[in-house]
């Protein structure tokens, strides 16, 4: 860590000298994450929004695109270097629910729209101080000073059927973000949390020692638990190609709901983050400090182990944007080994320098957005693959990988704004495991990619729909089987076990050991009182056994609550 911190604080001074505007991001979660996604889908061939596999997005440059997407609409771009554009996009058009949502994409980034904000000012502002803004509690906007702050709030109640306990979810915080001179950026998000989800829910906290999503907690009354989330990071732009941000939140790198590289599902970690955007090219390169496997007892200091990430993104074409990605885990006793810092040289090459004592993973994604209403994607992860052994013996238990193929279909069937999304996610027994328990793909006792961890298929799929401005309905099912271990064997479903640990070398596939299957249905109809205040019902249906125990296990919970500038909670696994 303390390496990481003097690295930035190198980069802090020297950075500033030449740095240009600079931006905060997106919330992940928000409603804003969605529209983009429909907004590059339906362009097609905007080779900025191309390059949406490295989240959170960017709020600069989403609002240039979006703003770019306001005036084409309205005729207003007729130059020689956006004409193809133009033309392009003025031939698709926009639903009025896309209007109606682009507005309020560009009220809630209002730092960075360079057209008229009338339409983003109240009514009626309270004590003339707050709410000046419809999306913004209190906002300031200087020449050289932005800052917006907003409360975080979540209350929700509910019911499992069979279970005698409340099920709830109490969230309270506040949100800011701001720019200082337009050279530096931060943003903030703090909630102290009391949680008792459904029981499913607690048996995965209590096996594995963590709460999804979050770091420490504490048991509150009765099976509850008490958490507090605070993320935070700055940024600084190196002149006009290289973003530099430094703190402590999440980071995913995918097209996906789900990634088999980095997702956002885990705890937050401490990391340094550059991206370099040029040409045709966006280069990421990330390196974090994370926590290996342990058990908390008392107010004891946690050992630390470290990854470094690049991912290389390319728009091949206007339509086809490829990506490489490289990551590797490494613990050196609490310290970061220097070698890792290269950014442009294979991992791979290094750990044979260093006598390859560490996990390194490496994989490829891609997407390909169709005739304005659909979007192909994928990813494929290569873990200690051996191709030999595939061809002599497909079920030998160093073919580690994992990959990704999905959908996304717009306006389904002819109905405006009704968006459909298909996914599956197949990952081999051990990936991402080591032959210690500090080096595996996890952090804070929760995966860093994938939630199931290893040896499973799942399959996803999503209904998003908006039938009127300020009502949103969301479906989602998932489908999956996972190889558990049994009678204390060794089947590589579990990330955080040693993979030397194992009793035999070959007959592994997937689903191989105590087979479990699951299905996981969920439904939500949120209303949005007003902008970014949601009055939310769902109902989950959760139907699970495995090949030592039939007898079926089955969740049906119901829920109703208000939510302010926070994401959803959902029990998705």
């Amino acid at each position: 860590m303390q390496f990481i911190k003097s690295l930035f604080k190198l980069l802090f001074f020297i950075c500033p000298a030449f740095a240009t505007a600079q931006s905060t991001f997106l919330t992940p979660g928000s409603k804003d994450v969605h529209f983009v996604d429909r907004m590059e889908i339906k362009q097609q061939r905007n080779t900025d929004l191309n390059f949406s596999a490295v989240r959170p997005f960017n709020r600069k440059y989403i609002v240039e695109q979006v703003e770019f997407i306001d005036s084409a609409r309205l005729g207003y771009i007729d130059t020689a270097t956006q004409k193809d554009k133009y033309v392009e996009w003025n031939s698709q058009g926009l639903t009025d629910l896309d209007e109606y949502n682009l507005t309020s994409f560009l009220m809630n980034n209002s730092e960075w729209v360079t057209g008229p904000k009338k339409d983003f000012l109240s009514k009626r502002p309270f004590l003339k101080t707050f709410y000046k803004t419809k999306p913004n509690f209190l906002e300031v906007k200087t020449r050289n000073f932005f800052l917006a702050v907003n409360p975080v709030f979540q209350y929700v109640q509910g019911i499992e059927t069979g279970y005698s306990k409340p099920i709830y979810l109490n969230s309270k915080g506040v949100t800011l973000r701001g720019t200082i001179g337009k050279k530096i950026g931060f943003s903030t998000y703090l909630t102290d949390n009391q949680e008792r989800g459904p029981q499913f829910f607690q048996q995965q906290v209590n096996y594995f020692r963590a709460v999804p999503g979050v770091g420490f907690y504490k048991p509150f009354k009765t099976s509850g638990y008490d958490y507090f989330d605070a993320r935070g990071y700055i940024t600084v732009r190196a002149g006009n190609a290289i973003d530099v941000q430094f703190g402590y939140d999440k980071n995913f790198i995918g097209n996906g709901y789900r990634s088999l590289f980095l997702s956002d599902w885990g705890n937050s970690n401490l990391f340094l983050k550059l991206n370099t955007r040029i040409w045709k090219i966006n280069y990421q390169n990330l390196f974090m400090e994370l926590m290996p496997q342990f058990k908390k007892v008392g107010d004891t200091l946690l050992d630390r182990k470290y990854a470094a990430m690049h991912h290389l993104s390319m728009n091949v074409t206007k339509w086809l944007n490829i990506g490489l990605f490289e990551g590797v885990i490494f613990g050196r006793k609490n310290r970061f080994d220097f070698q890792y810092l290269n950014p442009i040289i294979f991992y791979r090459h290094i750990e044979g320098t260093i006598g390859s004592p560490d996990n390194a993973i490496a994989g490829f994604d891609f997407k390909a957005n169709i005739a304005h209403r659909a979007q192909l994607y994928g990813q494929l992860l290569l873990d200690e693959f051996v191709l030999s052994a595939i061809k002599d013996n497909k079920g030998s238990w160093v073919n580690k990988w994992g990959i990704q193929v999905g959908v996304k279909y717009l306006d389904a069937f002819g109905i405006d704004n009704l968006d459909i999304q298909l996914e599956a996610n197949r990952v081999r027994p051990f990936t991402y495991t080591h032959n210690d328990t500090i080096s595996n793909y996890t952090h804070y006792n929760q995966p860093l990619a994938h939630p199931l961890g290893a040896n499973f298929q799942e399959f996803l799929g999503i209904v998003r729909y908006q039938p009127a401005p300020k009502w949103h309905v969301y479906l989602q099912g998932i489908y999956y089987y996972q190889g558990l271990d049994s009678a204390g064997n060794n089947f590589g479903a579990n990330i955080f076990r040693d993979y030397t640990t194992r009793t035999m070398n070959d007959g592994f596939k997937i689903g191989s050991g105590n087979k479990a299957t699951v299905l996981n249905a969920y439904l939500q109809v949120s209303y949005e009182i007003r902008e970014n205040v949601f009055f939310e019902v769902s109902g989950l249906y959760r139907h699970a056994k495995t090949l030592l125990n039939p007898t079926a296990t089955t969740t049906t919970m119901f829920t109703g609550g208000v939510r302010i500038n926070m994401f959803n909670r959902r029990y998705d696994y």
